[in-house]
């Protein structure tokens, strides 16, 4: 069986309510400028998202991302 037959089989099997973030993960593996932009938009539109937050939970939030990222790199 070829990788993209064993690729398709898989995919029948997803659930119904799931098709729409297996189409967008696939979507995210091409290269379109199209997507580029679509993303581009996503992104943007965090922007602002942690504003009224307190200065006491986003050093907290922070310091959680930099434990966490350490902890991932020290994985690899």
């Amino acid at each position: 069986m070829s990788t993209l037959q064993a690729i398709l089989k898989e995919m029948k099997e997803v659930p119904v309510n799931r098709l729409d973030e297996l189409y967008q993960f696939i979507h995210s593996m091409t290269t379109s400028a199209k997507h580029s932009e679509k993303l581009q938009k996503r992104i943007i539109s965090f922007g602002g998202a942690f504003s009224d937050m307190s200065e006491k939970d986003n050093s907290g939030f922070l310091n959680q991302t930099k434990k966490t990222r350490t902890e991932l790199s020290d994985c690899n």
